[in-house]
């Protein structure tokens, strides 16, 4: 379980003087000389800390290894719409989660528990982020562009991407707790994974949950088209197979809304992450098949011109 350290995270993180810095701080009192970093990221309406994480495998590529590179992103606006709205909001979930996972990583490996495979983690931390007008109820916005984030998350090491994200603001996925999405690559949005179905289901106990995709939505930001969220705007910027994982309720909840946040919900989502980082980096879960990926490729050819912002 991961409630100690949600519980610990939040504390830091729901305060208007949130930074990276406190951040970076709390994960070394876990493990002194853990590879994190923090620095601060400036954009058009403002600035945020990012924060990065890399947890080493025993087999991993940091170490000279050959085991798979996971990445887990914390997508998000910001943690706080202050002035506007005083507390948490409820977009900062996606921030909450993979931090949380980064901790609890960091905790098994103090006490001699070691994944096979790295495992990255990143995300931003801004208590103040303006809001922006969506229908059907108010987004979170950012200080930052979304192209700017990619820049910093999403490496050419990672061999597949968890992206968290609170997706409450829809009519798509209308269910409390958690739901992932196909896996997208290269402007395709592929099939279901049925490895993370599986570990879905054990973890929660419960059966999966799969939201719905568009073309639009696996299309960056700033095209002009709709889009569900942000939660799959890091596959814009990688050849690596991308899955969402939205933090998801039955009623429309806005991201600036506070008060909105279950921990429950999303302690599940994390322990999900943390087994399939687990099978991940032992070769024993898969995000899509290679070889019907490649056939694919061979019949109907590229699409990464949907990663691109299209025709002027």
């Amino acid at each position: 379980m991961l409630y100690k350290q949600f519980l610990e995270l939040f504390d830091i993180l729901d305060s208007a003087s949130a930074s990276g810095a406190q951040v970076v701080e709390y994960f070394k009192s876990i493990v002194p000389d853990c590879k994190v970093e923090t620095y601060p990221l400036n954009g058009p309406k403002g600035h945020t800390d990012m924060v990065r994480l890399m947890v080493p495998g025993k087999n991993g590529k940091t170490n000279g290894g050959t085991a798979k590179t996971l990445g887990i992103l914390g997508r998000l606006g910001g943690l706080g719409a202050r002035p506007e709205r005083i507390g948490f909001v409820s977009d900062g979930d996606g921030a909450l989660v993979a931090l949380a996972v980064g901790a609890k990583l960091l905790d098994m490996q103090k006490k001699g528990d070691f994944l096979e495979g790295d495992v990255f983690i990143s995300t931003h931390v801004c208590p103040d982020a303006p809001t922006a007008p969506h229908d059907p109820v108010p987004f979170m916005n950012s200080p930052v562009e979304t192209w700017q984030v990619n820049k910093e998350e999403v490496t050419d090491a990672l061999d597949a991407v968890l992206v968290v994200d609170t997706t409450k603001g829809n009519r798509i996925i209308n269910h409390r707790g958690f739901a992932i999405s196909p896996t997208v690559r290269q402007g395709y949005i592929l099939r279901v994974s049925e490895d993370l179905l599986d570990i879905m289901q054990t973890t929660t106990g419960r059966l999966p949950q799969v939201f719905a995709l568009t073309q639009q939505d696996i299309t960056p930001y700033g095209n002009g088209l709709y889009h569900l969220n942000s939660i799959l705007q890091p596959a814009t910027a990688t050849k690596a197979p991308v899955v969402g994982v939205a933090i998801t309720t039955e009623t429309m909840v806005a991201g600036c809304a506070t008060g909105a946040m279950h921990l429950e919900d999303m302690e599940d989502a994390a322990r999900f992450m943390l087994e399939t980082a687990k099978e991940y980096g032992r070769g024993a879960c898969s995000f899509h098949d290679e070889e019907e990926f490649e056939k694919i490729l061979e019949l109907y050819g590229t699409m990464e011109h949907f990663q691109t912002l299209g025709r002027k």
